[in-house]
């Protein structure tokens, strides 16, 4: 049988579309109408494609929706070297070599034997993959530079006007740097960071401090910025926004205030604010936008790190709100509630507001074993602390909820941490009962159901 021969005339290959089946491509043509989705019709010249970096574009695009004739069938990644094999199919030159180098002298495809082993370079295939992946890369670079301008435009804009007009030059500019890596560091590279952070003061008013924020969270800040933005008055207005502002906007200064939490200086006074944590715990506990929880709890947890601020979270009330709100909180939520409960545990005062909450005990014993280990790990260490605490009234109430079964059944298969933890546990829940008693109360039975 004679080895496949593409014939070319004019930039078309007639028998070769990139699936075998006999139509004839035409660069241009293909382009144009769409068939391989080219944007803004006609064709780019070709020695535009030899400047442009093939690899390059197809990296920094990196598109989800290719046109499949691109798509090499042995990577699933788009082809840079198209070659065909005599059975009309088409593959990346490095990827069929390899093929061929493990001793396989098949077509990947059709599984037919090869009676000629040499591959042809396929150059139409491999100029429309060029001129396809050329014009979106040109289009990705015109939209950068177009919105890396108009962003610089909007910051001279906001050294000019105020009121109604400095509102709108920030939600266009929180817009575009929402959407655009560009604009995010035209931003920061024109000194954009300090002329945003100098509109917050005591004087905001939220409209321009909501779309501020969302400009600074979205941005790169260095150690001089954060700085800048742990001034008293511009964190009060965090607070007040936190507290009064829009879901997005109180998320926003969530985000914010962790951001500046990692900065080195950081100091603990900052978030030692009854304002700030009643904000926050309102935010934890709003069921109509259960989007800002695990910000909250994010930065609730970030916050209980810092030992001068535990007990203010525990005097506003945080224990027993927290408590409530377990059985109800998705498993990502739910181990930064566990974590703060458990750091509040340390505290003589936390203790005493656990145990002092009715559901503490009944709900931590529910989530033993239901989610990671870590979530079992933090509710054991919570309920230790508790029970260590009046060791035969609360051991009582931890029996009735079920504690022992699941403590038993620990012991059987979790790792030595909380096999020792629940040890310790056991014996506390066994003070007020006989074996006997203590095996009836565990209803095994039920539990491993």
């Amino acid at each position: 049988m004679p080895m496949f021969q593409p014939s070319r005339r004019d930039g078309v290959v007639a028998g070769f579309d990139g699936s075998g089946d006999g139509q004839v491509l035409d660069l241009e043509t293909a382009v144009k109408d769409g068939i391989l989705g080219g944007v803004g019709g006609g064709v780019i010249g070709a020695a535009v494609c030899e400047k442009l970096d093939l690899k390059k574009m197809i990296e920094e695009l990196d598109l989800p929706d290719i046109p499949p004739v691109f798509i090499c069938p042995i990577s699933l990644e788009p082809m840079q070297d198209p070659v065909t094999l005599c059975t009309g199919q088409t593959y990346e030159r490095s990827n069929i070599l390899k093929w061929f180098d493990l001793g396989h002298y098949t077509c990947p495809i059709t599984m037919q034997e090869l009676w000629d082993d040499s591959v042809t370079p396929n150059r139409t295939l491999y100029h429309l993959i060029c001129t396809w992946f050329s014009q979106k890369y040109l289009l990705m670079k015109k939209r950068s530079e177009d919105v890396q301008g108009r962003a610089s435009e909007l910051l001279i804009t906001l050294k000019k006007v105020k009121g109604q007009a400095r509102v709108q030059a920030l939600k266009e500019l929180h817009q575009v740097v929402s959407s655009h890596a560009t604009a995010r560091k035209a931003v920061v590279d024109e000194g954009g960071i300090a002329v945003i952070s100098s509109l917050l003061g005591p004087f905001t008013s939220h409209a321009v401090g909501s779309e501020a924020i969302g400009i600074l969270v979205n941005s790169e800040l260095d150690s001089e910025s954060k700085t800048n933005l742990m001034q008293p008055a511009k964190i009060s207005l965090m607070v007040d926004m936190l507290n009064e502002g829009s879901i997005e906007t109180k998320i926003n200064c969530t985000h914010l205030i962790e951001k500046l939490m990692e900065e080195k200086d950081f100091r603990p006074e900052v978030v030692c604010s009854h304002s700030l944590l009643v904000g926050l715990m309102r935010l934890v506990k709003d069921k109509r936008h259960r989007n800002g929880i695990l910000p909250g709890l994010s930065l609730l947890r970030s916050i209980c790190l810092l030992k001068e601020v535990r007990s203010l979270i525990v005097r506003i009330g945080a224990v027993s709100q927290l408590v409530e709100l377990l059985p109800a909180l998705e498993p990502d939520c739910l181990e930064s509630a566990l974590f703060v409960l458990d750091t509040l545990s340390s505290l003589p005062e936390g203790r005493g507001s656990l145990k002092d909450c009715p559901n503490t005990i009944p709900n931590l014993v529910r989530l033993l074993m239901r989610f990671s280990e870590s979530c079992t790990q933090y509710a054991l260490s919570i309920l230790w602390s508790v029970c260590k605490l009046a060791p035969e009234e609360c051991s009582s109430v931890a029996v009735e909820a079920g504690l022992g079964a699941k403590l038993l059944l620990i012991q059987c298969g979790c790792n030595p941490v909380l096999k020792q933890r629940s040890a310790e546990l056991l014996k506390l829940c066994r003070l007020n009962y006989t074996d006997t008693i203590f095996i009836s109360k565990c209803k095994l039975t039920r539990t491993i159901q």
